[in-house]
């Protein structure tokens, strides 16, 4: 026991010691686990909940999205209208991702942020989209929409 806290106090006194504390490099960063039944294709129905641009954001939608992964890039593709985004993680856990996902449309930009809850082979959960119309590079108009999903998974691997 004695020769254990002697091996302790000699390990921390060479790991404190300033020489060796600037050889050693300081890792920051976030760690999201993304859990593998976000992947997959996912049956999307959306419902308008709130828009201050009601004529520009539809009141319901019915998409397909198929997320999947190569290497640490995340995709989200919708064989309906076509659309592909990389998309961001930005937290993460068994049950709940939070991502965000960014497209140029002409002279607009639309910010997507997306909270999901993932319960088995379903999820719920809203989008927020904010859509900044430019002219001449600068920020003449931003619409917002707030839409309520729910998914259901109809092929990939199936979460219990």
């Amino acid at each position: 026991m004695k020769n254990c806290l002697i091996i302790l106090f000699i390990v921390f006194c060479t790991l404190s010691h300033p020489s060796f504390a600037e050889q050693v490099p300081v890792l920051k960063g976030e760690v999201s686990v993304v859990p593998q039944s976000f992947f997959g294709i996912w049956r999307v129905v959306s419902k308008r909940v709130e828009t201050d641009s009601p004529a520009k954001f539809k009141e319901m939608g019915l998409d397909l999205w198929n997320l999947s992964r190569t290497n640490n890039v995340i995709t989200l593709c919708n064989p309906f209208n076509g659309a592909k985004a990389e998309i961001t993680v930005k937290r993460a856990d068994a049950k709940y991702v939070e991502f965000i996902k960014s497209g140029k449309y002409d002279k607009k930009i639309l910010n997507d942020k997306v909270e999901l809850y993932i319960d088995g082979d379903t999820f719920q959960g809203y989008d927020y989209l904010v859509l900044e119309t430019y002219v001449d590079g600068k920020l003449t108009k931003v619409e917002t929409a707030k839409y309520s999903l729910r998914g259901e998974k109809i092929s990939g691997q199936i979460s219990e």
